[in-house]
């Protein structure tokens, strides 16, 4: 049988990033990043002064070779020879020699002339002394020189191919250095974080074994002084009000449970007495019935109560056994059908383990059979025909089981809140109840760790599967 409306019930924890990875990523982003700019401006400062420096070398070339050709008065052929044959091996330089009308006295290769030295840039060369100018990647010079009391314009333009690998290789460098420092600073931030959140990661380890049995612990302070030892400090005085506040209501639970049982039980017992007086009127009858279904009613509702607040405190303040489902579930369904004889309950067993064991279960026997009593009541109550089908499944690695109705089923809107303490549908006002039955049945099953599955559409019924985890996870405890 399968509904449309369906609602699990499952406790879980939503994942998320821990401080001890964001406090990592964080340091290694800051240190790639300032790693990244230095290694920026390592690069451009090696590139800004292989330009300055190959300049000053295209300067140096030119002017010696100025020198060469007129102060040793070389012959122009024999230069020219030179820096054709050099040429095939070295990036040698080509030089041009002008005088002061801008005609050529030499040049190393006049049928190659990367540079084609125009009027317009001689005159600027003329006119400011020195320029500077790159052309598709060559560095070109132009300078006045002054040779024994006459002015010459000398050009020199090459390609540094030399300092243009010693930057590829220095690019490649570090890029390599800064993938590199990004790993080693990941491993060195991950210590880092770990180092500094060590304090924090004790406090977690301690404030986890703190439950309302043991209250009374509390978290090292340490005596440093600082933010995570006055966090301990907070954190203990928050535990101090805690205790305070839940010793003051298990006593009042305790004083609360002995105050109202008594006198409600002596109450009920003399309205019954009162019944059995003979002579009464039919009125005096009919008031006595109706009081004593009241405080019937007000006894319940203390019980549940009372179990609602004992199931609120930790798990290991409630004693743990073997217990077996079916047997519990037999004394519920006898208990169900003795209060109300109109109320008819189902059981069948469909066991197919090998194990022996495949019924029983760790858990509490008072809560499990509160649990499965409020079910069959719940389920009884809120159908025509007053009976719900009970089926235990069990299998070797599984233990199901199922309260199925033919009732009037819940509405989508009311499905999430079935669970809460003392909600009641508005559709159901006219039906007796308190709301506080599927509250504490559910706190009941998340004590022991069982899921409990809904599936329900109006006017069809609905499907109560509770699972139970397989009992090898399940650890008892005890008081």
């Amino acid at each position: 049988m399968f509904l449309e409306n369906q609602i699990p019930i499952r406790l879980h924890t939503e994942p998320c990033m821990r401080i001890r990875y964001r406090l990592t990523l964080l340091f290694t982003g800051i240190c790639a990043s300032i790693l990244f700019v230095f290694s920026i401006i390592i690069y451009y400062s090696a590139q800004r002064n292989r330009k300055t420096e190959f300049y000053n070398t295209l300067q140096k070339e030119a002017i010696t070779k100025a020198n060469v050709l007129l102060d040793a008065n070389v012959d122009p052929l024999t230069l020219q020879t030179i820096y054709q044959k050099n040429r095939e091996t070295l990036n040698e330089v080509e030089v041009a020699v002008y005088d002061t009308a801008f005609n050529l006295l030499y040049h190393d290769a006049v049928e190659i002339d990367f540079v084609k030295e125009t009027p317009e840039m001689l005159s600027q060369v003329w006119k400011k002394g020195e320029i500077k100018f790159e052309q598709e990647r060559w560095q070109v010079i132009g300078l006045l020189y002054r040779y024994n009391g006459d002015d010459f314009i000398l050009t020199a333009a090459a390609y540094d191919d030399y300092g243009y690998n010693k930057l590829a290789n220095l690019r490649t460098t570090l890029i390599m250095v800064w993938l590199s420092g990004i790993f080693v600073m990941a491993f060195v931030g991950r210590y880092f974080s770990a180092k500094s959140l060590s304090p924090v990661s004790k406090m977690i380890e301690k404030a986890e074994v703190i439950t309302a049995t043991n209250l009374d612990l509390r978290i090292a302070e340490g005596d440093n002084h600082d933010e995570i030892s006055e966090l301990a400090i907070t954190f203990n005085k928050m535990l101090d009000r805690l205790e305070q506040s839940f010793d003051a209501q298990k006593q009042f639970v305790s004083n609360i449970s002995h105050e109202l049982r008594t006198p409600l039980a002596a109450l009920m017992a003399e309205l019954e007495l009162g019944l059995r007086i003979k002579g009464l009127s039919p009125e005096s009858k009919l008031a006595l019935q109706k009081a004593l279904e009241d405080a019937q009613k007000i006894s319940r509702l203390s019980a549940n109560l009372l179990d609602l607040a004992r199931a609120s405190y930790d798990a290991t303040e409630i004693s743990f056994k073997e217990v077996r489902v079916d047997e519990l579930i037999m004394e519920a369904r006898l208990e169900l059908m003795k209060n109300q004889l109109n109320y008819n309950v189902n059981l069948e067993i469909d066991d197919t383990s090998e194990a022996d064991d495949s019924l029983v279960i760790i858990g509490n026997a008072y809560l499990l059979k509160t649990a499965f009593l409020n079910l069959m009541e719940n389920a009884c109550k809120f159908s025509e025909d007053h009976r719900v089908e009970v089926f235990i499944i069990a299998r070797d690695d599984q233990l199901k089981v199922d309260f199925i109705d033919k009732g009037c089923g819940i509405s989508k809107e009311d499905l999430p809140n079935i669970f809460k303490p003392f909600y009641r549908s508005k559709n159901h006002t006219q039906i007796s109840g308190h709301g506080i039955g599927l509250s504490l049945t559910k706190k009941i099953l998340e004590i022991h760790n069982t899921d409990i599955l809904v599936n329900s559409q109006p006017g069809t019924g609905s499907i109560f599967s509770l699972e139970f985890k397989p009992q090898k996870k399940i650890l008892a405890s005890s008081f």
